[in-house]
């Protein structure tokens, strides 16, 4: 209907000025939206991040720390992980390792076994039945014995001064959850593995400086982060995004949140377009998820909590949105003037950046900058695609670990 208006401006000219502006006014502010949350707000804590850091006092004496590691089918990594967490140089008598094994049918069991015969700190839960990695560490946090405990993935290998690291920012009461800064090994050039260590990168600062500023951080890496037990809260079973339910909750209750930068663990990046594409589109579906469980902080956009939550997570979730709206308003107004036809294809580009980096791959060529635009949309194709299995309703937690290489 519009289109066909904006041809007949001869007859209706100042109905057409007026759908051109509300047009041109919801194509801006579509754009500028998305260009706030990826570009600006980072942009603006970086502002105001700087010189600060954070100060601890007087040294305490080390707390106990019991490490929680959910694991299905986990054989290749489970030894050299067990292996970095116990050559830790934090006091020895003040950590415990609690393995929950969800029902694995591989040899991760029989692995786990073997290191328990000759270490006393560590304990294997193995559950029978499938049930989820968030019912698997429910039961876990049940039964850890120290005040902090460590979640973490069994891909992720600590250094030897990640717990210290950790535990120095719980010299402070109000401190709730500290996540650690997973740096990516296992670089190539031939897939998305780059992109990807570029994206954790930025997100790892954008953390950082939230948890520097505001003790706000919005949700912390999943793969390691310390918490205070007693603020631990039963994740929901059917939970796809675990680490961020619990993170909201710490600071539902008014507690921070931050992220350690020299707490550091090494994780293997995914270099699969594929494979990844899977693991985002269920992360988006547990993000639609804790949209819906957390929209109070959507009420409360004044407060800090609500600030980062929008600027960093909503527009996010919502971008999709937003460039579906951009790409509809340049095409009603293309006949204004070619400035829009020329946008209009860049956004048509911009959509099958995806499918022309297959082409070139298959062609054996590999261009950054083309590969970083298809990174972009994949990530909100995997939205889309999230929000519709959040949409068609998530019955369990239960999920294949991504492969590890």
């Amino acid at each position: 209907m519009c289109f066909f208006e904006l041809k007949s401006a001869k007859k209706h000219p100042l109905a057409i000025s007026m759908i051109s502006v509300i047009l041109f006014v919801v194509f801006s502010l579509s754009v500028l939206i998305v260009f706030y949350s990826y570009v600006l707000f980072p942009l603006l804590l970086n502002i105001l991040a700087k010189g600060k850091s954070f100060h601890f006092g007087n040294a305490v004496q080390p707390e106990g720390v019991s490490v929680l590691i959910s694991a299905y089918n986990e054989e290749s990594v489970i030894r050299e992980k067990i292996r970095s967490v116990l050559d830790s140089d934090y006091p020895s008598d003040k950590i415990e390792i609690l393995i929950g094994s969800d029902c694995s049918n591989d040899r991760t069991v029989e692995i786990v076994n073997e290191i328990i015969s000759n270490e006393s700190r560590i304990q294997l839960f193995n559950f029978s039945v499938r049930r989820g990695k968030p019912s698997v560490i429910n039961e876990l946090v049940d039964k850890a014995k120290f005040p902090l405990i460590i979640l973490t993935d069994a891909n992720v290998y600590f250094e030897k001064n990640t717990i210290a690291h950790l535990f120095r920012h719980f010299a402070e009461k109000s401190v709730g959850l500290v996540g650690a800064n997973i740096l990516n090994v296992g670089m190539r050039h031939d897939g998305i593995s780059m992109q990807e260590k570029s994206y954790i990168q930025r997100e790892n600062l954008i953390k950082y400086n939230e948890g520097l500023l505001w003790g706000t951080m919005m949700g912390p890496f999943g793969g390691c982060y310390m918490i205070r037990k007693d603020l631990y809260e039963p994740v929901p079973a059917d939970s796809m995004v675990d680490d961020f339910y619990i993170s909201m909750k710490i600071l539902e209750k008014g507690f921070k949140c931050r992220n350690e930068l020299k707490a550091i663990c090494y994780e293997d990046v995914p270099n699969e377009m594929k494979i990844e594409f899977r693991r985002k589109a269920r992360i988006s579906s547990g993000n639609f998820q804790n949209l819906s469980r957390f929209r109070s902080f959507l009420l409360n956009p004044f407060t800090i909590a609500g600030f980062c939550f929008i600027s960093h997570k909503l527009i996010r979730w919502i971008t999709p949105l937003f460039l579906i709206i951009s790409l509809i308003s340049l095409f009603f107004l293309i006949p204004i003037g070619n400035i829009f036809l020329i946008l209009f294809i860049g956004e048509i580009l911009l959509l099958l950046s995806p499918l022309l980096d297959v082409i070139l791959k298959k062609l054996g060529m590999h261009f950054k900058f083309i590969r970083f635009i298809a990174y972009f949309s994949y990530m909100n194709l995997a939205l889309i695609k999230g929000y519709f299995d959040f949409k068609r309703g998530i019955k369990s937690g239960v999920w294949v670990p991504t492969k590890r290489n």
